[in-house]
């Protein structure tokens, strides 16, 4: 008899107990709780919430909510609870055990992909350009358990110029204008949610998709109310492609600091969002093993071995001018971060995890993520702005990002203030997804004990 791998049962059972039950309709009042809405207003302390029909139908204090027929009640006192996570930059499905393949991209592994999201309470992450086949569709537009996926399907780069392999064949490869108008057409019918182009030559080893080409693909997006986030390092080429129309980034700039002109260029398109992902920059940000990875939740979702590699990422520098070299890069990025904060351009998350400088930390990573923002200067209430209505905006998910009425109920209940210590975000007590609570000990007993 065939016996099936840890990760298959482990979604079949999730599935079996959580994304083939009927929406819930019985109502169900949480009373108690310090309430953080998500857009940057105060919190409400001693807060009532009704949620029915997996949506917010009622918001106010303790005591003013009457429990409705039927209803059950669920005493938060004490806790704290905010928006679910959106993280806009991911390359989900690569990434299995201590494996990075193109042959992992399976229905199963990025079920329980989605599963470690929301394990750390992601609602929905983006898969940025690194999709394959159907499979990406068929599943936003299931009722799978775990984060919600959405997707930019394949995105658009030179030939084999695009992402690290294994990924690197994922995207479209275009030389022409009429390619990647064409290509642009294609993600069109497929109704991606966003679509994602690299302009980077990777240290000079690739050539970088060029104005020409990444002008034709903007142009053509938008012609089909579709917008383009670039993957991109230099100054230079964020102003060209501001330029050109491009509606984010996927990355920070990293080569030098910005400057009045891109600022002034970003001022002009109030739209235009930045993913600073400084998870990808996480062994030039920390000069030594940081204290998180001792946290005991990494290891719900984590190997040894994969905490070991994680830990040894974080060895010191090979020598005191590369230490230092590190420090100044941190530095800069850092002073990007303020800059573009005090310009009020639009900040949200996104991690690259599952990408080549990702790692298959997913939903660990987002919540570091918040983490390192504030580190860079970032307020925690501005950092949960960003992580939540922010991205759930840049991703028009209109049913996330903050707790208002007839908003779907995606929230995390936590037993301390984030906006005391950002850190207390990891403090999870409980996770609600489309109204209902994710079996975490299941999932947990799910990943426990694997080699």
């Amino acid at each position: 008899m065939k016996i099936m791998p840890w990760y298959a049962l482990l979604v079949l059972v999730v599935s079996q107990t959580a994304g083939s039950q009927p929406p819930r309709t019985t109502p169900i009042l949480f009373e108690g709780a310090r309430l953080i809405v998500g857009d940057g207003s105060a919190p409400l302390e001693g807060s009532a919430f009704i949620v029915e029909n997996n949506t917010f139908t009622r918001i106010g204090k303790k005591g003013e909510l009457r429990l409705p027929a039927g209803a059950t009640r669920v005493d938060l006192s004490g806790k704290t609870v905010m928006p679910a996570i959106v993280d806009v930059h991911g390359h989900p499905g690569y990434r299995k055990d201590a494996t990075f393949s193109a042959d992992n991209y399976t229905r199963a592994n990025l079920a329980d992909i989605l599963n470690r999201y929301a394990y750390y309470g992601v609602a929905a992450v983006l898969e940025a350009g690194t999709g394959r086949g159907d499979l990406p569709f068929e599943i936003r537009a299931g009722s799978q358990p775990g984060a919600r996926l959405r997707t930019a399907f394949r995105g658009i780069a030179m030939p084999n110029a695009g992402p690290a392999p294994p990924m690197r064949d994922a995207p479209f490869g275009v030389t022409t204008e009429a390619e990647a108008r064409r290509d642009v057409q294609e993600l069109a019918a497929r109704k991606v949610d966003l679509i994602k182009i690299w302009v980077d030559d990777r240290a000079g080893t690739v050539p970088k998709l060029t104005p020409p080409l990444y002008r034709a693909v903007i142009d053509e997006a938008h012609k089909h109310d579709l917008r383009v986030v670039a993957h991109v390092v230099e100054l230079a080429d964020a102003k060209e492609l501001l330029r050109a129309g491009v509606d984010g980034f996927a990355h920070l700039v990293r080569d030098k600091d910005v400057d009045d002109e891109l600022i002034g260029l970003l001022k002009q398109r109030p739209n235009v969002f930045v993913l600073p992902t400084l998870w990808g920059e996480r062994r030039l940000i920390h000069s030594e093993k940081p204290a998180w990875l001792n946290a005991p939740m990494l290891r719900d979702t984590l190997t040894d071995g994969d905490i070991k590699q994680l830990g040894d990422s974080f060895e010191g520098a090979a020598t005191p001018e590369a230490g230092e070299k590190a420090r100044q890069y941190w530095r800069m990025l850092a002073r990007t971060i303020a800059t573009l904060n005090a310009a009020g351009v639009r900040l949200g998350l996104g991690t690259d995890t599952g990408g080549n400088n990702g790692g298959q930390y997913f939903g660990w990573a987002s919540q570091i993520e918040m983490e390192t923002m504030v580190s860079a200067g970032l307020t925690p209430a501005q950092v949960l702005v960003a992580a939540t209505r922010n991205s759930a905006q840049i991703l028009r998910l209109d049913e996330l990002g903050t707790i208002a009425l007839g908003k779907s109920a995606d929230f995390i209940v936590l037993d301390a203030n984030p906006l005391d210590d950002i850190a207390n975000t990891r403090r999870i007590a409980k996770v609600y997804l489309r109204g209902r609570e994710i079996d975490r000990t299941a999932l947990k007993a799910g990943w426990a004990g694997r080699s």
